[in-house]
């Protein structure tokens, strides 16, 4: 980690370690915020500026999530509501969102949308469309799906967008308030909530310096991705560093920071303790929230390397879950160790490379899993 770090392959990280429920490792690593917005961003020459006085890193640190906020808010919402009796997992969605129901879209399921199986696109500049949570729902629920529902798994954030206005729907209360009066409060966390909705104490970790990524993703169709219409017809692009407002676009732009596929900030710690009541099956000092056969049924694979919103890294013992996230982050849980794992990192903030890429943190992912668990057995 300290190579990764010194090389300037990241600007920082935090490592945090449980075994049997105990923390054996918490170590912070390197600059919280090292650099800063600089011209040139969105004409393809990241021109960012070191800061004269690098903010360090440090263990409470909060992170954007990014993709992690579909593991450590969503799908465990989902789970709550599962447990309740209020959601079935094998229901469509039109169930829950009556509007939802206009051809082969009425034949998705809950558990289409956990396993990334529903057909939906797995990204659109929903802010080019919409400026709030209803008219980005409203647009995605018009899409033409791409694929046949069921017919092969492709990993969507447009899916728990959804699933984040089903969790919404049927409980009457926005995604950060569910999650914050029914899961971290009762955990006892203090450094988790949606950003800045849910405004706590301590520092954050920057992120991007504007969105120069989704920018290519719009702009260059030879990058991946083919985006309808002029690119031109929105501007809003961000021409700053991002602290503690959430980095992906269709999070900030058209969800105001609270969506079921990114906007969730939290500590290594707290992360960690969520990893803990996952891999508990449910139960937490005492206290159970989840039954263990709920757990275990969105612990089951149910396509190769996916269970129900938590993926199952090959590279990890049987049997263990976790998810990445975009702006660097990763979480991990071994039943076969009782071992909770967290590698939080800001990536981003050294900018993209001549490709517009970040630093791909999957070997270093790997290498602390392999370092910690051992390696797979055959």
């Amino acid at each position: 980690m300290g190579a990764w770090v010194g090389e300037e392959r990241l600007s920082g990280a935090v490592l945090h370690v449980t075994e049997g429920g105990e923390t054996v490792l918490e170590q912070a690593y390197g600059y919280a915020h090292l650099y800063d917005y600089g011209a040139g961003q969105y004409g393809g020459t990241d021109a960012i500026v070191r800061r004269s006085s690098p903010i360090p890193m440090t263990t409470d640190t909060r992170f954007d999530m990014a993709s992690v906020t579909k593991v450590l808010a969503t799908t465990t919402a989902l789970m709550m509501l599962v447990e309740k009796g209020i959601v079935d997992l094998e229901a469509p969605v039109s169930a829950y969102l009556p509007d939802f129901s206009e051809g082969p879209k009425g034949t998705i399921t809950i558990r289409h949308l956990l396993t990334h199986r529903a057909g939906l696109r797995q990204w659109e500049p929903t802010y080019y469309h919409a400026a709030n949570a209803d008219e980005a729902y409203a647009y995605v629920r018009d899409l033409p799906l791409a694929w046949a529902v069921g017919s092969g798994r492709h990993y969507s954030d447009l899916g728990f967008m959804l699933l984040g206005r089903i969790v919404e729907t049927v409980s009457g209360q926005r995604l950060n308030d569910f999650v914050r009066t029914a899961l971290y409060e009762p955990l006892g966390l203090r450094a988790t909530g949606f950003g800045p909705t849910d405004s706590t104490a301590g520092p954050r970790a920057a992120t991007s310096h504007g969105n120069p990524y989704e920018y290519r993703m719009v702009h260059d169709p030879d990058f991946g991705y083919e985006i309808e219409g002029d690119p031109h017809a929105w501007g809003g692009w961000r021409e700053r560093t991002l602290v503690g407002e959430v980095n992906d676009g269709n999070a900030h732009h058209a969800f105001e920071g609270v969506a079921g596929h990114a906007g969730l900030f939290a500590s290594a710690a707290d992360a960690g303790v969520l990893m803990q009541f996952i891999l508990d099956r449910g139960a937490a000092s005492g206290r159970r929230l989840l039954s263990e056969a709920v757990v275990d049924a969105f612990l089951t694979p149910a396509v190769p390397g996916q269970a129900l919103g938590w993926q199952l890294p090959d590279y990890a013992p049987a049997g263990s879950f976790g998810h990445t996230g975009f702006t660097g982050t990763f979480v991990l849980a071994s039943p076969s160790h009782d071992v909770t794992i967290v590698l939080l990192t800001n990536r981003q903030n050294l900018g993209v490379d001549s490709e517009t890429q970040y630093t791909d943190l999957a070997p270093l992912q790997r290498a602390v899993t392999q370092a910690i668990l051992g390696e797979r057995s055959p």
